[in-house]
């Protein structure tokens, strides 16, 4: 039987403000992204999702960024080397602490915004990111987009690595994620996004913004927690791979 893992950014809010319905989303998907204070998320928020995440059994995982609160972690940055490493491994710890407190542990890491972009091309970024990781526990699964340069880094370093699709983002030809500024990069009808995870899962392929189907073959699948109706639509497409014949599980 096939399998998927379904995952979702949390914790992605700011002392009273607050972003994601993380105990709702929580009774849906199998892995947290966890927002670790860096574009999204402070210490209370961090403690609060990972004991949520603990009590329902799932996964937690680091979603580290650029230090971005302004720009929620998508603005475009040049950050040395040496300072993103130092930044990427500071995260992991930071979420660590509260992981354990709830009895758990970080299993993953996955950037997030224009981090996550960056490094599918940008091999100085992305090597930065490997050895923050490699800092904070040199065991971590690496959460990505299939063929990035961050995952061949990450392979070549010996860390293990998880390909990631996206139901509600547009693909380019080239199996690349097109750009948020562009019109039709996120696919907001709910029909379409349940549609397209059932490929992805079951077939390994997604129609490009083209309309040309390309491969992507992921063990997890991303469903994003910041858009009208997330919740239901999670549901949906759970509910949907299920009754397909996809086993649903983390992939950590």
């Amino acid at each position: 039987m096939t399998a998927i893992d379904l995952n979702a950014d949390l914790g992605e809010g700011f002392g009273r403000w607050e972003l994601t319905d993380d105990e709702r989303l929580l009774s849906v998907v199998t892995s947290a992204n966890v927002a670790c204070g860096f574009h999204a998320g402070d210490a209370v928020t961090m403690r609060r999702v990972c004991s949520l995440a603990a009590e329902r059994g799932v996964t937690i995982g680091a979603q580290v960024s650029y230090r971005d609160l302004a720009g929620f972690g998508r603005r475009a940055m040049d950050v040395p080397f040496a300072e993103l490493a130092a930044e990427v491994a500071y995260q992991i710890g930071a979420l660590e602490v509260f992981a354990r407190a709830a009895g758990a542990h970080v299993a993953y890491v996955k950037p997030h915004g224009a981090l996550y972009n960056r490094v599918v091309h940008d091999e100085v970024q992305a090597a930065a990111v490997v050895e923050g990781v490699l800092l904070a526990d040199a065991s971590l699964p690496v959460l990505g987009l299939l063929g990035s340069r961050l995952l061949e880094l990450a392979r070549k370093a010996g860390l293990p690595t998880v390909p990631e699709a996206f139901a509600d983002r547009a693909y380019t030809e080239h199996g690349t994620l097109v750009p948020r500024e562009q019109a039709g990069a996120v696919v907001t009808d709910p029909d379409a996004v349940v549609a397209r995870s059932v490929s992805l899962a079951r077939l390994g392929q997604v129609a490009s913004h083209t309309g040309i189907a390309i491969d992507v073959s992921a063990r997890s699948l991303c469903l994003h927690g910041d858009t009208p109706g997330a919740v239901d639509l999670a549901r949906r497409v759970r509910r949907e791979l299920e009754e397909s014949g996809v086993r649903v599980e983390a992939f950590a």
